[in-house]
């Protein structure tokens, strides 16, 4: 069982259950802290919800750190992980974090949860801030008529400055947005999981 396999049955898997909702969009490989980690599928709806793949020919050398980079970002996270992996990878991810485990059984791939995911009780304004590309956040601060002085500054200070002016879940929400309408960015092909 390989990430492209998990990948495919995920999928599809979720594709059948939002295809009908205009309000969803998936997207691959999302880089988080500046693409220093990217999260295998995330689902961007009313939520962030991150999916990561640890299948059986994965290792888990960088999972430590990839599991603070998106802790710091995503509303929800599902580990999807192969029985090998199962026991150190629950040791590594924090416990709101869902489980759920992956096998082969008959040919077929199969999915089994251990644990739901709960909301993410320690999310980083600046991390989540981070995910806009820069000229939405000097967008975002335009609106709130917070720009004048930081157009010619550095990403971070930008952030820093959005950071300051709204909530958490203000933010949160204008990241979900951008992030939906980045069309064809990254976002998994309608035909591609229709199987067309």
């Amino acid at each position: 069982m390989r990430d492209t396999d998990i990948r495919a049955a995920l999928k599809r898997k979720l594709f059948s259950k939002y295809k009908s909702d205009p309000d969803t969009a998936i997207i691959e490989e999302l880089g988080v802290h500046h693409g220093s980690s990217r999260i295998d599928l995330a689902v961007v709806n009313g939520m962030l919800h991150g999916y990561e793949f640890k299948s059986e020919r994965d290792t888990l050398t960088r999972f430590s750190e990839q599991a603070v980079a998106y802790s710091a970002v995503f509303d929800l996270i599902t580990l999807i992980v192969a029985e090998r992996h199962l026991c150190r990878a629950a040791e590594i991810i924090p416990d709101w974090w869902g489980i759920t485990v992956a096998r082969l059984k008959s040919g077929r791939l199969l999915f089994r949860d251990l644990k739901l995911p709960m909301a993410n009780p320690s999310a980083d304004p600046m991390s989540i801030a981070a995910l806009l590309w820069r000229d939405e956040a000097l967008s975002f601060l335009d609106q709130l008529g917070s720009a004048d002085g930081v157009r010619s500054k550095s990403r971070s200070h930008i952030y820093f400055k959005l950071v300051e002016r709204v909530h958490i879940d203000v933010l949160r929400g204008r990241v979900r947005e951008r992030l939906k309408e980045r069309e064809g960015w990254r976002s998994a092909a309608t035909r591609q999981l229709c199987g067309d």
